[in-house]
């Protein structure tokens, strides 16, 4: 053990004769472990509510799509949907048609839908969502008969309906008559309902077969709106669109997750570095305490510097005791802070004892998903503002004229 490092200890835990400073290094240690394990819970749990609603997100959607400045290119290059497949790192493609309508019904309730056209063959394996309804099943929009038709939950609850129920869906584009345009309505027959836990999706979103969208809005039989994929990295997306852009003709671009909810994410990802500088300053007083108890160290301390001074000490000695002491309360707090945070952590991640009302939140429990990464940042930052804490103190004992302070013992 080294001579600094020796008198640090002695200086910073010896309760005799110097009790008030030992309570206040206590308290500094508190104040940085309460700092970093609230960093460490509240980013988890930022992590688990981003990390929730993007995979919300992506339940419902794909994580890419194809679309065109022409209404008629897809129909135009039916191989197109092949040539996405064969781009490495794509797993699947689906075609789509996206319109709006109005559902009502038996009851006489009425509600604005967003419609959707899929191909049941090859969506369940791009839209995740409709892989876990909460009841039917995705085939039946396969139906003989009357169309099939699958529906939010909200939406369900809205109009009073469940799998089995008829329903009208009236389309914008009508046919014009002599008493002018009337819409077109067709019956369908719910047959599966979903929830996704976001209220906009489940109170508005209806999913249809090609057929049965091109029908009630009178597009052409090859008529669609775009493709849809999927990737095997989300987060890789972005590398994924710019290879499909390069196999795919003029007329053609390309859209990613990131892209079309880049406002949101980039509004979570500032709320984030906003908890985190808030929360900060919960560390930054424990720092402060730390220059509250190396100045009254340093002022009880005088006659012990001047003497080791005397007998051989260098000034970068004495400033590396000094150092070392709040360098020990900073790496002391911050231990005990990740036991706090992540202790806390795994028994909400665990136990889930605190619950959040579902038709609030997108979930029913307080999500955490804690981050090698953050846990890291947190800890240096910590470790940093406790040194910077030092700087002042350890300089003003350095500076001590070792002749000045024994003049008067």
């Amino acid at each position: 053990m080294s001579f600094e490092l020796f008198v640090a200890k002695r200086y910073l835990f010896a309760r005799r004769k110097q009790a008030f400073i030992y309570v206040i290094s206590i308290m500094a240690i508190l104040g940085v472990a309460l700092g970093v394990g609230a960093l460490v819970i509240v980013l988890g749990v930022y992590n688990g509510m981003t990390t929730d609603m993007r995979e919300k997100i992506l339940g419902a959607n794909a994580h890419g799509v194809i679309l065109s400045y022409q209404p008629q290119a897809f129909g135009q290059n039916p191989s197109l949907s092949h040539d996405v497949d064969n781009v490495t790192g794509v797993i699947g493609t689906t075609p789509f048609i996206y319109s709006e309508g109005m559902l009502s019904s038996p009851g006489n309730s009425a509600k604005g839908i967003v419609l959707r056209g899929i191909e049941p063959e090859s969506a369940g394996k791009v839209i995740s969502m409709l892989r876990n309804l909460r009841l039917g099943s995705l085939d039946d929009l396969k139906r003989e008969g009357t169309p099939g038709i699958i529906i939010g939950g909200e939406l369900a609850k809205r109009l009073h309906l469940t799998v089995g129920n008829r329903v009208n869906l009236l389309s914008p584009q009508g046919t014009k008559t002599a008493a002018g345009y009337q819409p077109k309505v067709h019956a369908f027959e719910v047959v599966g309902v979903f929830k996704t836990g976001m209220f906009e999706y489940d109170s508005s979103l209806a999913f249809v077969t090609l057929s049965a969208a091109r029908k009630i809005l009178g597009l052409p039989e090859d008529f669609l709106t775009g493709l849809e994929f999927t990737v095997k990295d989300v987060f890789a997306v972005d590398d994924v669109a710019m290879n499909i852009a390069a196999h795919i003709p003029a007329p053609f671009y390309v859209r990613t997750w990131t892209e079309m909810n880049a406002n949101l994410f980039a509004a979570l990802k500032l709320e984030k570095i906003g908890m985190f500088i808030l929360l900060a300053m919960v560390v930054l007083i424990g720092s402060f305490s730390i220059v509250a108890t190396l100045v009254m160290l340093v002022m009880e301390k005088t006659r012990d510097i001047a003497i080791m001074m005397s007998m051989g000490a260098t000034r970068q000695m004495i400033r590396r005791i000094f150092i070392l002491q709040g360098t020990i309360i900073g790496f002391i707090g911050t231990i005990l802070g990740y036991i706090l945070g992540l202790g806390v952590g795994y028994l909400l991640k665990r136990y889930q004892f605190i619950k959040l009302p579902e038709n609030v939140y997108t979930l029913d429990h307080l999500p955490i998903i804690i981050s090698v990464s953050d846990v890291l940042i947190i800890g240096a930052s910590a470790m940093l503002l406790c040194f910077l804490a030092t700087i002042y103190p350890s300089r003003q004992a350095a500076r001590l004229n070792p002749t000045e302070a024994l003049r008067y013992e």
